[in-house]
């Protein structure tokens, strides 16, 4: 953290020339303003380091700052982290400050526990790993089995197009497998989840696992895929379809081809389950061509339709029920 200014240093630099002298009103509410950063700048220096997001938001680190550790008895500030749960915040798997994932080890784990890599959706524009419908009762869950969850954030649109935002999952991934020997954990024993345009990004890498070789991931044990409507991009572009895939898969077939699970299918993959929504009417025939075109090579791929909303596919998994049962039970094979 930036070293903070004496106090009168501080208001010395504050204080506007004479010529320009703000009215009282606006000057009294510039003076509390003031007083409020500084403040909010000493609260987060004097707070230990244990004081996990709260620390991290208040110093700036929110979204991609400095590695902290951190876990708590009652729940975390973004969400209700559990009992004998640590995080480790923002890891850095590459120079960005996008380029971050945060780590939540459970304490009590078994002797090669399995690691969960979650990739947020957001159309490949918005979303953060720090949403507690993204991490939390995946979290309560699988870490009561002493599974090791992962949740990632990655650059987004303007600033990398879905290839490259799969690349930087494999990226996270890469890290992930690096990192998984000193949590007691295999690095092939990874399982890579995504919701919606995560989804879309996991079924990517699952499809042309060279994309994720070439930024150093090896192997991994299985994909789950949360309800991603884009699992056949050229067919998307060529009917009628929301804005964003406009400004995802832009105007040129290559690219749609390129992008697209389904075209880039060409060979066995590991075992992958596609879970859709059928409030949705291209999610599911979209996963079943998929998994029709997987049969080919010999694939072991299943289609689990649910009747939940596209947010509820990712919020209620982990959620104790049916639904959360059967993503068990494929687990349970790999």
């Amino acid at each position: 953290m930036t070293p903070l200014m004496p106090a009168r240093s501080f208001f010395q630099t504050a204080a506007l020339p004479p010529a320009r002298r703000a009215p009282p009103g606006r000057l009294w509410s510039a003076v509390v303003l003031g007083a409020a950063l500084l403040g909010a700048a000493l609260l987060a220096a004097a707070m230990p380091a244990h004081a996990g997001p709260l620390r991290a938001w208040l110093g700036g680190e929110r979204g991609g700052g400095q590695q902290a550790s951190s876990s708590w008895a009652d729940g975390s500030p973004n969400g209700r982290l559990p009992n004998e749960v640590a995080e480790v915040a923002h890891v850095a798997y590459g120079p960005d400050a996008a380029q971050r994932f945060d780590v939540y080890l459970p304490a009590q784990r078994s002797a090669r526990p399995k690691i969960l890599l979650m990739v947020h959706g957001g159309g490949w524009r918005r979303g953060d790993k720090t949403s507690p419908g993204v991490w939390e009762p995946k979290v309560r869950h699988w870490g009561a089995q002493g599974w090791i969850v992962v949740s990632t954030n990655y650059r987004m649109l303007p600033q990398a197009d879905p290839i490259e935002q799969a690349r930087d999952v494999a990226r996270a991934l890469a890290k992930v497998q690096q990192l998984a020997p000193g949590w007691g954990a295999g690095a092939h024993d990874v399982v890579l989840m995504g919701h919606s345009a995560g989804a879309h990004l996991v079924m990517l890498l699952t499809a042309a696992p060279q994309l994720a070789h070439a930024q150093g991931a090896q192997a991994w044990r299985g994909t789950v895929s949360l309800d991603s409507g884009a699992l056949d991009v050229p067919a998307i572009m060529n009917q009628r379809h929301p804005r964003l895939y406009d400004q995802a898969f832009g105007q040129d077939p290559d690219f749609w081809r390129q992008s697209s699970p389904l075209q880039q299918l060409a060979g066995p993959i590991v075992p992958t389950l596609i879970v859709c929504s059928t409030r949705r009417q291209d999610a599911c025939p979209q996963g079943q061509r998929f998994a029709e075109r997987a049969a080919q090579f010999g694939a072991r791929v299943q289609v689990l339709p649910q009747t939940l909303s596209h947010m509820d596919i990712n919020r209620l998994l982990g959620e104790p029920g049916a639904y959360t049962d059967a993503v068990d039970a494929f687990l349970a094979h790999l």
